[in-house]
């Protein structure tokens, strides 16, 4: 899709969005209201702690909003045995999307053999559930160098995507990481940008960079903008969701 087709609707906007609520101190409550927010805004999916996989998926039942969660969060420096541990677990209670922290530190050690290994392993134990697997580089803590290896990696792999951050570090998206991510892994596989995105102009220029999912906690905030025409964006809508990532 191009970038006006991707911003053309709240429907093709929302489609672009994991909406996001990884706080440590969120409760069941904040859970289910970030869902049926979801629901009502059919976003592309909810983003939780593994914690909250099965309560998401019980109150998205009857919705096609998906379930995502993260693995090896925030730091990425979990044993892999702990990792794919995590992601069977958080697959059997319903997730259908796993964002994956690469193991950072053995990434700038030089240490390429474990990253490659964890990330071929969460793939495929990914896959196998019929899910789709995201892997978080934390750009914010990697040279060019680092962020490319490491996308070749997930290319390799067969990921589905590649992702930018976690927000949890010392900065999110940035559209120059989301632009080398785009031309790393080619039209192969998706790139995700997260981490400070809380406007429909920032949600635009991450998809101009080659962002084609959107992690974010101001999913609502960001389709109100569209409708109060902060941005406003005269394309035809389009109400389909698309068929992959």
């Amino acid at each position: 899709m191009t970038v006006e087709e991707h911003l053309a609707s709240t429907q093709s906007i929302a489609n672009l969005i994991d909406q996001t609520l990884l706080k440590p101190e969120a409760n069941s409550e904040d859970i289910v209201r970030l869902c049926r927010e979801a629901a009502e805004h059919n976003f592309w999916s909810v983003c939780v702690n593994p914690y909250w996989v099965r309560l998401a998926a019980a109150t998205l039942e009857a919705s096609p909003v998906r379930v995502c969660t993260v693995i090896g969060f925030p730091l990425g420096a979990n044993r892999m045995k702990v990792k794919t541990a995590e992601a069977r677990l958080a697959l059997a209670e319903g997730a259908t999307e796993i964002d994956m922290v690469l193991n950072i530190g053995a990434l700038r050690s030089g240490d390429f053999a474990p990253v490659r290994n964890e990330i071929a392993e969460l793939a495929g134990i990914a896959h196998t559930a019929h899910a789709l697997l995201k892997v978080i580089l934390e750009t914010c803590l990697l040279n060019d160098d680092r962020k490319l290896t490491a996308c070749r990696f997930a290319v390799e792999a067969q990921a589905d995507f590649v992702k930018t951050s976690t927000g949890f570090s010392t900065s999110g998206a940035a559209e120059s990481d989301v632009r080398l991510m785009r031309q790393a892994v080619g039209d192969s596989m998706g790139v995700k940008a997260s981490g400070g995105i809380r406007s429909l102009a920032a949600v635009r220029r991450m998809v101009e960079a080659g962002a084609n999912r959107i992690g974010t906690s101001a999913g609502v905030q960001i389709l109100r903008e569209f409708r109060d025409g902060v941005e406003p964006l005269a394309h035809p809508a389009t109400t389909a969701r698309p068929d992959s990532y």
